[in-house]
């Protein structure tokens, strides 16, 4: 398919699914599924806007972002390094390769009443969920990316004279960086899921919260709003890590798909 005709294919897939929704609620229609109480685009429009003209609604959005950006740097940062660490060295591993097998089947979402425990703000707690959500995803892609690196790659430069620190900054990190790059991917997908489920479960602010205040209320149009709201932001920040991994994995031969 041509690169011209990608976006519009794109935007009519979006146009047809909204055509379809607002056809099957303002017919009421009653299957398998009930559309006759589900409110329609338009009435979730109409409170996008209200909710837009107010900054309650900015100031959750800039709430989530802050929670999910710090977890989430945090998780790059420490999984990577956790990552190459445990694939790198025979301690490291023995000594923590157990424990995060041991933890990493725990959903972070269950971390809810250890966070409630550990940390004296809901923010902090908060914090940790989306670190621990991200973190395991994270580590997996890098440990596994760094085991599958050729060993000729680190014997040619051994064998020109080259130092187990030069090794690892010009062979180890730059032939990880796919690997990396699909487990951060992975872990901010992860790390939406759990932050927006620790917000409605311990929150006072963020989208997560109001979402699940608008539904309490039974305010169907806010509910929609929300996770609208989330999917956008999920795709955005996701955009930007597939971003920045193709920037930095510029020197990777590329697929033509046009």
């Amino acid at each position: 398919m041509s690169r011209l005709l990608r976006w519009p294919v794109r935007a009519a897939s979006l146009l047809a699914a909204l055509a379809v929704w607002q056809v099957l609620t303002a017919a009421n229609v009653r299957l398998w599924v009930r559309f006759d109480r589900f409110p329609g685009p338009a009435d979730v429009l109409h409170e996008f806007g209200r909710q837009a003209g107010h900054g309650q609604y900015w100031q959750d959005v800039a709430q989530s972002l802050v929670r999910i950006l710090t977890g989430f740097a945090l998780a790059a940062v420490l999984g990577v390094a956790a990552g190459v660490a445990t694939a790198r060295s025979r301690w490291a591993g023995d000594l923590l390769q157990p424990l995060f097998e041991v933890a990493r089947p725990i959903p972070a979402i269950a971390l809810v009443p250890v966070a409630i425990l550990l940390f004296p703000a809901n923010e902090q707690g908060i914090v940790f969920i989306t670190f621990a959500a991200a973190f395991f995803p994270v580590l997996v892609g890098t440990r596994h990316a760094v085991k599958a690196l050729p060993v000729v790659w680190e014997d040619a430069v051994r064998t020109l004279g080259g130092s187990r620190a030069r090794v690892l900054l010009q062979v180890v990190l730059p032939g990880i960086l796919p690997g990396v790059f699909g487990g951060l991917s992975i872990g901010m997908g992860v790390a939406w899921i759990c932050v927006i489920s620790a917000e409605m479960i311990s929150g006072d602010f963020g989208v997560g919260y109001r979402t699940w205040q608008a539904y309490t209320i039974v305010d169907y149009p806010g509910v929609l709003v929300g996770m609208a709201t989330i999917g956008l932001l999920g795709y955005l920040t996701s955009a930007a890590v597939e971003l920045a991994g193709r920037r930095l994995t510029r020197w990777l031969p590329r697929e033509d798909r046009s």
